[in-house]
C-alpha cells in the first residue's frame, strides 16, 4: 500500500512543479530563472523520493541530472491540427507487454528556420492523457537513444497554451523542459518510446541530456 501512496505523492509533486512553472511565467518571472528552479526541484525528487527513477545505489552517487544550457530559441509556438486520421499504434513495453496510443493531432512549428511537425498522442491506459515523445539528431550521442518526452499529462507533466490562443488551437513547446523516460536510467523501467514519425531531423540541444553515472 505504501508504494501506491508514494507513487501518488510523486505524481502530485510533478504536477505541482508544472503548476509553479505556469504561475511564475504568468507573473513575469525571467524564463531562465523559472527553468533553474524547476531543475533544482526535479533533481531533489530524483535524489530523495521513494518513487525516483533511480535505484538505491544510483541515489547514493547522484549529483544531479545533466542538462543542456537554457536556450530561448528552443521555446516555440505550435499550431495544432486535429484534422488527422485517428490511428491507433501498438507500442512495445517489453518482450511480452504492449500498450496502445492514438494519434489525435499534428503539431506544426518552426525551429531555427526549419519547418517541423510532430504527432500528438492520446495514451489509451489509466484514464488516458496527452503524450508527446520525440527523438532528434542529438540522440544517441548527447541525448537518450530512445528519445525524450516533452509532456505526458497522465504523469503530471504538462504544456502551456500560446499567449492569446485557446488551449486546443496553439500551444507552447518549450524543449528546455524535455526530459528522459524512466528507462533511460536503469533496466527497472519500461517505457513507450518515440514512434518513427516523431523522429526529427533537427538537433534539440535543450532539456535533459543523456544520463551518465
Amino acid at each position: 500500500m505504501s508504494d501506491y501512496l508514494d507513487l501518488y505523492d510523486y505524481r502530485c509533486r510533478v504536477a505541482e512543479m508544472y503548476r509553479a512553472r505556469r504561475q511564475a511565467m504568468l507573473a513575469g518571472v525571467d524564463a531562465a530563472t523559472i527553468l533553474q528552479r524547476f531543475r533544482e526541484t526535479r533533481d531533489e525528487l530524483f535524489a530523495k523520493h521513494a518513487q525516483s527513477a533511480l535505484d538505491v545505489e544510483q541515489k547514493q552517487k547522484f549529483k544531479g541530472l545533466r542538462y543542456f544550457p537554457y536556450n530561448p530559441a528552443m521555446c516555440v509556438e505550435a499550431d495544432i491540427d486535429t484534422d488527422v486520421e485517428l490511428v491507433q499504434l501498438s507500442v512495445a513495453m517489453n518482450a511480452e507487454e504492449t500498450m496502445t496510443m492514438t494519434t489525435v493531432g499534428r503539431l506544426h512549428f518552426k525551429l531555427e528556420d526549419a519547418s517541423v511537425a510532430l504527432s500528438l498522442y492520446w495514451l489509451n491506459i489509466y484514464g488516458g492523457g496527452l503524450f508527446l515523445p520525440f527523438r532528434d539528431t542529438t540522440s544517441p550521442e548527447e541525448s537518450y537513444g530512445g528519445g525524450r518526452y516533452l509532456f505526458d499529462t497522465i504523469k503530471g507533466s504538462d504544456f502551456l497554451p500560446a499567449p492569446g490562443a485557446l488551449r486546443n488551437e496553439r500551444i507552447l513547446l518549450d524543449f528546455n523542459y524535455a526530459y528522459n523516460p524512466s528507462c533511460a536510467y536503469n533496466d527497472r523501467w519500461v517505457c513507450p518510446l518515440a514512434p518513427v514519425e516523431n523522429r526529427m531531423k533537427v538537433a534539440i540541444r535543450a532539456g535533459e541530456m543523456k544520463f551518465k553515472e
